[in-house]
């Protein structure tokens, strides 16, 4: 199975890139042809090298080969230096076309693709891969390609001598790269694609622990997670062990049957001497030719191990580009949101997690007017989170609709419906940016008037003037600069800044100080005027002030009605939430 794989990855691959190239056909046809010119040039120089030993076994003047052999060398380096500055033309915009396109593609696939990926594997992926493009570019046109073409061309002069030698040649070197494709697809090939594999965990491995290393420091666990490491180590370096083992036992099978290609072409030279069927002249240029031969078909298997691991490098990035795995798109033909829509309804719904034996939900119908605040709660895994992940189309609904303002939001192109609804999630995440960047994220080409205006309403311009860089202040990765409630407040800056009629927020206040909860708390609350708003609560004392209540019990739900309303059940489950929660305060 794993020989079968790798034939195929290799034709993947090579297509791939193929169809990369093809997009510039003047440098590709540059360069072939410049390879073409130096080819030409070096398949000559055996025989213009049998042609100066004559003139100096018969004493005559060997200056005009002399001066061949010199011209042949200048066209040969000539070309060679050319190919290399066309070659770069080819493939540096290839290679930022490829990366970019990886990104565009990683960027756009569905949350669930993103929640099984670790993201550290995901860029080693990438990155690999893109050099590898650059290894197999450089190994086909600048190096298999005219190796190839010489070694046809110098077995053609050696047929032209001796048919007997030609033949021989031909039939060793056809031996030897049988021999060397044998071994590299069928035996280093597989090994290398586990060894990249394990590769791409461990950069998975390293990420995941770094990012998450104030968990780390917190559980006192370095030495467990160095250990953690050891482990997914211990596995490459057996992958890697393995791979270059089995390389070195492929190039010593590939040395071997070149010491024989040696043997029967000089033999049968030296034979076609001892008979008088050839003179020094066309000795020399028969050992000259060897030398060719013999370079050639060491630099081909040379070439061809080189390529296999190329291709391997670059196979799962290829793969990540050209897998079936849907990405984010308009279900159906493209429609334009009403000016400010606002209103949603959920008709019909149903929706199951990837693998789950029954859905979350089924038939889930509710309609929610423009304007209201509806809080939603529930026990943790009763669906809440994944309510709101549908209205921004994080996940896809299998059943029913959504639909906003009246229209359908499958039909609504993404950019579209997600600038119509601004989050406050109750983890925000940070750019490794500057403050004035991570606010203006919901609003590109926002001026820093309205920027400061934003933080302003949030209540963190505050925080923020008393920073030495202000606004230019680079909040480090995930924003671990900032404190949990300054990383809140730049969120709700975020969806003041946007201003979309759809406002979901998740327990917005839970990371904050008390002082810093009623500063916000009056934020949200401007924040919520003349908006749609859902409200996820963990705290139920957070939306007592809410229109409308939304409670969820395993996928559906079970009461709906204002604050009041539902406390005046005996036995709701509202009330005996809100109650548990003031008995624990």
């Amino acid at each position: 199975m794993s020989q079968t794989l790798s034939r195929g990855a290799f034709a993947r691959v090579l297509a791939f890139a193929a169809s990369r190239w093809a997009r510039r056909p003047g440098q590709v046809a540059t360069l072939i042809a410049l390879q073409l010119v130096s080819t030409g040039a070096d398949v000559s120089i055996p025989v213009l090298t049998g042609r100066l030993v004559a003139p100096v076994a018969e004493d005559t003047a060997p200056w005009a080969a002399f001066a061949g052999l010199m011209a042949l060398g200048i066209v040969s380096i000539a070309a060679k230096i050319a190919s290399y500055f066309v070659i770069i033309d080819l493939t540096i915009p290839t290679m930022r076309e490829v990366e970019a396109d990886a990104f565009a593609r990683v960027q756009r696939l569905p949350a669930s693709w993103h929640a099984n990926a670790f993201a550290g594997s995901t860029v080693r992926k990438i990155t690999r891969g893109t050099w590898a493009l650059d290894d197999i570019g450089d190994l086909l046109f600048l190096a298999l390609g005219p190796s190839i073409l010489v070694l046809l061309g110098t077995i053609a002069t050696l047929a032209i001598f001796r048919i007997e030698v030609g033949a021989a040649a031909l039939l060793g070197a056809v031996l030897f790269v049988a021999l060397s494709l044998t071994l590299t697809l069928k035996w280093v090939a597989p090994a290398a694609r586990l060894a990249n594999a394990q590769d791409s965990r461990v950069s998975g491995a390293l990420a995941d622990a770094i990012t998450s290393n104030a968990v780390v420091k917190a559980h006192a666990a370095e030495a467990r997670e160095d250990a953690r490491l050891g482990r997914v180590l211990g596995k490459w370096a057996h992958r890697s062990r393995r791979v270059w083992r089995r390389g070195t036992w492929s190039g010593l099978a590939q040395d071997s049957s070149l010491w024989l290609l040696r043997a029967l072409v000089l033999g049968g030279a030296l034979l076609a001497f001892m008979r008088g069927a050839a003179g020094a002249g066309e000795i020399a240029f028969t050992v000259s030719a060897l030398g060719m031969l013999d370079g050639y078909l060491r630099q081909i298997g040379s070439h061809v191990r080189q390529l296999q691991k190329a291709v391997n490098d670059a196979e799962e990035m290829v793969d990540l580009l050209t897998d079936a795995t849907e990405t984010d798109v308009v279900r159906r033909p493209a429609r334009a949101l009403p000016p400010r829509a606002a209103a949603l309804a959920f008709e019909h719904v149903d929706y199951g997690y990837e693998g789950a034996p029954t859905p979350l939900f089924t038939d889930l119908h509710v309609a929610i007017p423009a304007g209201q605040k509806v809080g939603l709660v529930g026990r943790s895994g009763s669906g809440k989170t994944t309510f709101v992940k549908l209205i921004q189309r994080i996940h896809e609904v299998t059943g029913g609709a959504i639909t906003m303002g009246g229209t359908d939001i499958a039909s609504v192109p993404l950019a579209e419906l997600r600038s119509n609804v601004a989050l406050v999630p109750q983890e925000p995440i940070l750019f490794h940016r500057s403050l004035s960047e991570n606010i203006a994220y919901a609003r590109p080409g926002a001026t820093i008037e309205e920027v400061r205006a934003a933080a302003e309403k949030a209540g963190a311009a505050e925080f923020i003037e008393r920073l030495e860089k202000g606004y230019g202040t680079e909040v480090g990765e995930r924003g671990v600069k900032l404190s949990g409630g300054e990383r809140q407040r730049v969120a709700i800056a975020r969806a003041f800044l946007s201003d979309a009629p759809i406002l979901i927020m998740d327990e917005a206040t839970s990371s904050l100080d008390s002082e810093a909860e009623a500063l916000v708390a009056e934020a949200a609350e401007r924040l919520m005027e003349g908006r749609t708003t859902l409200v996820i609560a963990h705290r139920l004392a957070t939306v007592e002030r809410m229109d409308r209540i939304l409670v969820f019990d395993r996928g559906r739900i079970v009461e709906d009605g204002s604050p009041a309303e539902l406390m005046a059940r005996d036995d709701g489950l509202y009330r005996a939430l809100r109650e548990r929660q003031t008995l624990v305060a």
